[in-house]
C-alpha cells in the first residue's frame, strides 16, 4: 500500500509498503530502493538512490557529470498508524514531516491495486449492472421489480414499508461514504437480494471499510427499534412484522460471508491482526458464535457464521497484500464490540416477536432455527 507521496526536485517520490516488512521507494514511477520483508516490520529505515546531474564550465563550456545522493529516512509504526519522515539531499534536507491513519483515508493512490479477476456468475452479473448504473432510468426499473416482488411475497403495503427499510440501510452505507469524502453513485434495489451503495471511489484504510460496512446493519437497527416502538404505541401488528422481517434481513447482512457487510466487518478486524495469537483469537470468537447459535436453536446462523469463518481464515495467509491500512488495538476492539451488540440487539428483536404466538411473527426465528 502507498504509505507516502511527496516531491523530490520537481517529481513525485512514493513510498509503498507492507505489514510484512517490505518496502518500495519510487521515483517518478522508477523503482529506485527496495527493503525486503523481515521479522521487525517496524523502525526506522533508510533509503539511498543516487541521481545523475550535469553541470556546464563558463570558460569551456563543456558539460561535467556529477551525481546527487538522494535519502529518505522513515521512521514507521503500523498500529496506530504514524510515520515520520526526513528527506534529504547530499545531508541537506529538502523536507520533512509526518502522517497518520486520517491522511492514508485521504489520499487517492496513484495506480489502482491490481486485483485477480475470477469468473462466476456474482461477478459477471456485477460487471453487467456496472455497464447499467450510469442510467438513472436503471434504479426505477429496478425500484419497481422490487416491490412487485415483495408484493407477491406479501402485500402491496409491506412491500413498500419493506423498500423504505432497505433504502434506509442503503442510506447507512451511503453516509459513512460522505463522511470520508467519497462521491457516491446512489441506491440500487435488487429483487429479492436487497440493495446496493454504490462509490466510484476507493478505501485505503481497513477502518473505512468497517464503518462503512456496519452502518447500514446500524440504520437497519434503528429502523427496526423505530417500528418496534410504533408497535407499543399504536398495537398495528404491521409495524411489529416490519420490525421483526428487517432485522432479520440486516442480521443475514451481517453474516461473516463476502461479500455481505459482516464478511467486510470480520475480516477488516482479523486481518488486521499481525500474528498467529490474533487468528487464534479470531478463530476462537468465531466458535463461540457458533456454539451460541446451536445452543439457542439457530441452526441456519451457526451453520453460515461457521461457513464464513472458515472463509476468512483460508484468506488471511493474504493479508499483507492488501492496499488497506490496518486496524489498531483500539479499532479492532471497537469494531468487534459494534458488530456484537448490533448482532445481539437484531436477534433480541426477531427473539420478542417470537415469543406473541403470532405465526407470521414467528417466521424469522423458524428461519434461524431452520
Amino acid at each position: 500500500m502507498e504509505i507516502l507521496r511527496i516531491d523530490c526536485l520537481g517529481k513525485e517520490l512514493r513510498l509503498e509498503g507492507s505489514m510484512a516488512g517490505w518496502q518500495q521507494l519510487y521515483w517518478s514511477n522508477e523503482l529506485v530502493s527496495i527493503k525486503q520483508a523481515s521479522a521487525n516490520p517496524e523502525g526506522l529505515r533508510s533509503h539511498e538512490f543516487e541521481l545523475n546531474a550535469q553541470t556546464a564550465e563558463a570558460e569551456e563550456q563543456t558539460l561535467i557529470s556529477t551525481s546527487i545522493k538522494i535519502t529518505l529516512e522513515v521512521d514507521l509504526q503500523w498500529q496506530p498508524f504514524n510515520l515520520q519522515y526526513r528527506l534529504l539531499k547530499d545531508d541537506e534536507i529538502l523536507s520533512q514531516g509526518h502522517r497518520d491513519s486520517k491522511d492514508i483515508e485521504r489520499q487517492t493512490p496513484v495506480t489502482p491495486i491490481p486485483v485477480k479477476k475470477q469468473f462466476s456468475l456474482v461477478g459477471l452479473a456485477s460487471l453487467g449492472f456496472k455497464l447499467l448504473k450510469s442510467a438513472k432510468v436503471i434504479k426505477v426499473i429496478l425500484a419497481g421489480a422490487s416491490i412487485a416482488a415483495y408484493s407477491w411475497l406479501f402485500s402491496f403495503q409491506f412491500a413498500l414499508a419493506l423498500i423504505a427499510c432497505l433504502v434506509f440501510h442503503e442510506y447507512g452505507h451511503i453516509r459513512a461514504m460522505k463522511y470520508f469524502g467519497m462521491k457516491t453513485k446512489g441506491i440500487y434495489l435488487i429483487p429479492f437480494m436487497g440493495g446496493l451503495a454504490l462509490s466510484d471511489e476507493k478505501i485505503n484504510t481497513r477502518w473505512q471499510d468497517v464503518v462503512i460496512s456496519i452502518m447500514g446493519p446500524t440504520f437497519g437497527l434503528l429502523m427496526s427499534i423505530a417500528a418496534l416502538i410504533a408497535y407499543w404505541v399504536t398495537g398495528n401488528v404491521f409495524f411489529a412484522g416490519l420490525a421483526a422481517f428487517n432485522a432479520l434481513l440486516n442480521l443475514f447482512n451481517l453474516l461473516p460471508i463476502l461479500p455481505l457487510d459482516g464478511g467486510h466487518i470480520l475480516k477488516s478486524i482479523s486481518f488486521s491482526m499481525n500474528s498467529v495469537l490474533g487468528l487464534i483469537a479470531c478463530v476462537a470468537g468465531a466458535a463461540i458464535g457458533v456454539f451460541i447459535s446451536y445452543t439457542l436453536g439457530l441452526a441456519l446462523l451457526g451453520f453460515l457464521l461457521l461457513i464464513g469463518s472458515l472463509e476468512i481464515v483460508f484468506e488471511w495467509k493474504t493479508r499483507h497484500q492488501s492496499h488497506l491500512l490496518p486496524l489498531d488495538r483500539y479499532g479492532q476492539l471497537f469494531s468487534a464490540i459494534w458488530y456484537l451488540i448490533t448482532v445481539a440487539a437484531l436477534v433480541a428483536i426477531i427473539w420478542y416477536f417470537a415469543g406473541s404466538g403470532d405465526d407470521m411473527l414467528g417466521l424469522p426465528l423458524k428461519i434461524l432455527q431452520s
